[in-house]
């Protein structure tokens, strides 16, 4: 899914909700546990009842891989279930150099065809190109992340040649890796709980996507993120995980799935309308 393509479906589902798809077994329901694969009729349902209140899916591989090839199984029925009109992520956060970049980036976007995947840049521009040369596909790059071990390095100043500090980690890696792709190809994961930085960051990069977690079980402000990170063309994907796909552990936690994603969705649809 290309940069237009994005933004005409936000403009549609009046949306810039993307689910995260964060599917622990130990936490889903009980009855779904009985059948073949609980992974991925849980991801279906949940697909099933937010699909039109969302504009984009983030599977986190971690809950996968941690299954052996059984969660990549599911993995891969989730992502090919997953309707055209919505964004894929593959929350992967790679990083490495060379030849395996390369392998990681056909892994993602040939063998399952997700839009993007999260990487992390901290091996340079070399860890992150084989990204970049695939069409339509997006490196959603960590910039700010919303956790609390953020202020080891991320926060740090940086100090320049004559000794003076300049500015944080994270605005230099956001300053440097602008420059290996564009507004089309990439986007950056700035944290909900970060929102007093999004200024500062819109500043640095105004056209680009932002990806944002951290809203809801994570204590985050939609309308903070919104009123500091928004720019015309809307530029945000804000990610709910648990607080949308954990809304019950009952049989009706599709249906209750949908309420808490539809109270985010026309939160946003009031905010693209104001």
């Amino acid at each position: 899914m290309n940069k237009k393509e994005l933004i005409e479906q936000i403009q549609l589902k009046k949306s810039f909700l993307c689910v995260g798809l964060d599917t622990d077994i130990k936490k889903i329901p009980k009855h779904l546990l009985e059948l073949e694969d609980p992974i991925f009729e849980f991801n279906r349902q949940i697909i099933d009842a937010t699909h039109d209140l969302c504009v984009a899916y983030k599977p986190n591989l971690a809950f996968y891989e941690s299954l052996g090839y059984k969660g990549l199984i599911s993995l891969e029925k989730t992502v090919k279930y997953i309707p055209q009109n919505c964004f894929t992520i593959a929350d992967a956060k790679r990083g490495d150099i060379g030849n395996t970049s390369a392998m990681y980036a056909r892994t993602f976007f040939e063998y399952y065809n997700f839009d993007s995947v999260t990487v992390a840049p901290y091996m340079g521009e070399d860890s992150v190109k084989p990204f970049l040369d695939f069409k339509d596909k997006w490196v959603i790059l960590l910039a700010l992340t919303s956790n609390e071990g953020a202020k080891d390095f991320q926060q740090c100043k940086v100090i320049d040649v004559r000794g003076i500090s300049t500015e944080k980690m994270f605005e230099t890696v956001i300053e440097t890796s602008m420059k290996w792709g564009d507004d089309d190809n990439m986007m950056y994961v700035v944290g909900a709980t970060k929102a007093e930085s999004l200024t500062k960051i819109r500043k640095i990069i105004p056209d680009h996507f932002l990806l944002v977690p951290g809203i809801g079980a994570q204590g985050g402000s939609l309308d903070d993120v919104w009123k500091f990170g928004h720019n015309d063309d809307c530029g945000l994907l804000v990610n709910a995980s648990r607080n949308i796909i954990y809304a019950s552990a009952g049989e009706d936690f599709a249906e209750k799935a949908r309420e808490e994603a539809m109270k985010l969705q026309q939160g946003m649809k009031i905010l693209l309308e104001s």
